[in-house]
């Protein structure tokens, strides 16, 4: 059967990918027969109703999805392709309450307008009463305008089926979180990463850049049991009382929160056995202050100091001694982590800065690496920059690919030096300015940080 999914005209590259993961996720057949980033209307084959609603009800970016009964350019054909492929259908809904609803992209319709479009479709034949309210059937015209037209170029009508979890986005928005920082994830972001990284009940998931939970808290949303680690541990421990605990109690999530530890990627405390079914992460872009690891710059141990006869490093303020760290560096061994400690099947989420000129030989290409599956990437454009939200699966063993480098990196010399310019191209780039990016119909979503 085919079915009308009204997306919300936002992230417009994260929305196909989003619907896609959470039809493997639920191990649906799904084949995209529409779809187009300039609208919000695409049409998919499922199976059946109830994966239908089952698809849809975790979708972020989704706004709902309608059993399709016709579609074309104009409403003549609209009218002959409904009475062609669902005429057989008008009748199991002759006595319901219902109600119209009429959505154009693009357009406005006048009150006068929307009663003879409504009035069109009389040949339906439904008696029922007519509820605004809580009807049990809702039937939708959906309109696709070019901007500044008045005549639609596509029209559509559809039954509604379900609606999608949008409504959830007010109750984690950051403006009502109670602890933050300035780089804590905006939780539209964090709930679709969640999906696409298939968060769910009976998973582990794990973010070894936690900051302050964004993306443990959208997890344990979806079901996840979640735990998380930072290289800083004042993130970890909180402040005045307030810590990452505070948000999971808030959402009253506590049940799905293990535990958060500090350690940097490099030392993370963790077995080394695949264990983890996904994998979660904001990284550091390193612009602010360079990255770092903890260590030494000479490579040297340090005597162990004491205060008040007590050794420094078992103190709560304790802040161990890091080395300049290579952003290249970070993200070969993200992946290797991820390759290591990934269940078959396993997924991986994490967040990339990249530069929108990509003419010059400066841009990072996609890291790859031989035991991971490069699943979906989204971008999100700023001005000068962009971030993209990249996605792996971890191969099982026979899927290996033995002649993919762990990373590529589109540059013609090798990263050399010791200052935080030298081991991070992009906050190089970042501080030197970027030229301006080819003018294209690319979208353009505010936010974000570095």
């Amino acid at each position: 059967m085919e079915y009308l999914v009204r997306f919300a005209q936002v992230h417009e590259s994260f929305r196909k990918p989003e619907i896609q993961a959470l039809a493997d996720l639920f191990a649906f057949d799904l084949e995209f027969l529409e779809y187009s980033q300039y609208s919000p209307h695409c049409i998919v084959r499922l199976s059946n109703e109830d994966a239908a609603r089952t698809l849809i009800s975790r979708s972020i970016l989704s706004k709902g999805i309608y059993e399709l009964w016709g579609s074309g350019p104009t409403y003549d054909e609209l009218h002959t392709d409904m009475h062609r492929r669902t005429s057989t259908l008008w009748h199991e809904y002759k006595s319901s309450s219902f109600k119209f609803e009429i959505h154009a992209y693009q357009a406005t319709r006048s009150l006068a307008e929307q009663s003879d479009l409504i009035n069109s479709f009389r040949y339906l034949g439904f008696d029922g009463p007519i509820r605004l309210k809580d009807p049990e059937q809702t039937f939708c015209i959906f309109e696709d305008c070019d901007w500044g037209v008045t005549e639609p170029k596509k029209v559509y009508f559809g039954r509604l089926i379900a609606g999608g979890s949008r409504g959830i986005l007010d109750t984690y928005t950051l403006k009502k979180r109670k602890y933050l920082s300035t780089t804590s994830m905006d939780s539209e972001l964090a709930l679709v990463t969640a999906n696409v990284t298939h968060a769910a009940p009976g998973k582990l998931f794990y973010d070894p850049f936690v900051g302050t939970g964004s993306f443990l808290i959208a997890c344990a949303h979806f079901g996840a049991s979640t735990m998380g680690s930072d290289i800083d541990g004042r993130a970890v421990r909180g402040k005045n009382g307030l810590d990452i605990s505070t948000n999971f109690r808030q959402y009253s999530l506590v049940d799905k929160h293990l535990d958060n530890f500090v350690a940097d990627l490099t030392h993370a405390p963790l077995r080394t056995s695949r264990f983890l079914d996904g994998i979660i992460c904001d990284p550091p872009y390193g612009v602010r202050e360079g990255l770092k690891v903890l260590g030494s710059r000479d490579g040297s141990g340090k005597e162990i100091m004491y205060v008040n006869g007590e050794p420094a490093h078992l103190q709560d303020h304790y802040l161990p001694p890091k080395k300049p760290y290579s952003f290249e560096a970070m993200l070969d061994d993200i992946l290797e982590f991820a390759a290591g400690t990934l269940v078959a099947g396993g997924r991986l989420s994490l967040w990339m800065p990249t530069a929108n000129d990509d003419d010059d030989g400066g841009e990072l290409e996609i890291p790859r690496h031989a035991c991971l599956e490069v699943v979906s990437v989204c971008v999100q454009v700023f001005n000068k920059w962009s971030r993209r939200l990249l996605t792996y699966r971890r191969r099982v063993k026979d899927e290996e690919v033995e002649d993919i480098q762990p990373v590529v990196v589109k540059q013609s010399g090798t990263m050399i030096g010791s200052t935080a310019n030298d081991l991070n191209s992009f906050r190089k780039r970042y501080f030197e300015g970027f030229r301006d990016p080819p003018s294209s119909k690319e979208d353009q979503t505010v936010g974000g940080h570095v």
